[in-house]
């Protein structure tokens, strides 16, 4: 077989070319990171991804990032499209805490390293992850609890409170409620009278505040919600019951979101703990580590304070979420 000049010269370019790639390619090969978000259910939630996305990219990171709508099959689709992809490092937020040993041990089979971001899982083997990285969810539910507590000392009589619990068998919604009352325990005075999941969103916050306001009205003294959006939501539904937030009912919740501070300064809201969403620039270092073959702690907790409405305006500007 004959060749002309120019396929010739091709033919060299690329055998050049191709004993060049192996070593530019090493240099210059990504890591890359699979994420499996939750979902998009609240503002703190949206500020958590946006902190991942951009933290991924300014540390030269290749995200691949799956948003699993609250779905739990849908994170283990995800983690297992992540295994098949070979990627060099899993990360993700358990929608709920059990139900992840097969998958895990899947990821642990590919020899890929997971790290838990915000939430944990329930595993008797704790071998199937490198680390957990985020907020103390049972101190925020003792935070919420000693505020309440403090504000309610003087206070004769019983404290009825309702509680707007977060996504059933999640962690955040586990935690913060031992937290909560762990603390309220130790007065009898503090009954909690009504207890119901609000899935962590707006509309289901205001949809079962509704149902606890049609239930007790009246009897309400203080509305514990386990985030902001459910907060949020149940102020209006006081509101259009002709009764006034943070004066009738005292609200407290956590996440601390922009959100948060506006109802505080508009003095509908109490109170509001708070749990960074801004766990991006940590995860990516946390991945960089695990490369280059470092060791993680096994829990990294995220530090954190309470809000009070006294001090919303003040703190406002300062918020990045």
């Amino acid at each position: 077989m004959t060749l002309n000049r120019r396929t010739l010269t091709t033919a060299i370019a690329a055998a050049s070319l191709g004993a060049l790639l192996p070593a530019a390619a090493l240099a210059q090969k990504k890591i890359v990171l699979g994420f499996s978000q939750v979902g998009a259910e609240s503002e703190w939630r949206t500020a958590n991804t946006e902190s991942i996305k951009s933290a991924a990219k300014d540390a030269g990171i290749e995200l691949k990032f799956s948003d699993a709508q609250q779905k739990q099959e849908n994170q283990i689709k995800a983690i297992r499209s992540f295994i098949a992809q070979k990627v060099d490092v899993i990360a993700f937020s358990p929608v709920v805490e059990s139900g992840w040993e097969t998958v895990l041990r899947e990821a642990k089979a590919a020899k890929i390293p997971v790290v838990l971001t915000d939430r944990s899982v329930n595993t008797k083997d704790d071998t199937l992850y490198v680390s957990f990285m985020g907020s103390d969810f049972i101190e925020e539910g003792r935070k919420a609890g000693r505020w309440l507590v403090e504000k309610m000392k003087d206070q004769k009589g019983e404290v009825n409170i309702v509680e707007l619990q977060g996504t059933v068998g999640s962690a955040p919604a586990i935690d913060r409620k031992k937290g909560f009352e762990e603390i309220i325990k130790a007065d009898p005075k503090f009954k909690i009278i009504r207890s119901q999941t609000g899935d962590f969103t707006r509309a289901k916050g205001k949809e079962v505040m509704e149902a606890f306001l049609k239930a007790d009205g009246k009897k309400i003294n203080v509305l514990y919600a386990h985030n902001d959006d459910m907060a949020i939501g149940a102020i209006q539904a006081i509101e259009e019951a002709g009764m006034k937030p943070a004066k009738d009912i005292t609200i407290i919740s956590i996440d601390a979101v922009k959100g948060a501070f506006e109802a505080m300064i508009a003095g509908k809201l109490n109170v509001s703990v708070e749990c960074s969403p801004l766990l991006g620039p940590q995860l990516m270092s946390a991945v960089k580590d695990i490369k280059a073959g470092k060791t993680l702690p096994k829990r990294i907790v995220t530090e954190e304070t309470i809000f009070p409405m006294e001090v919303a305006a003040q703190e406002f500007p300062k918020r990045k979420y």
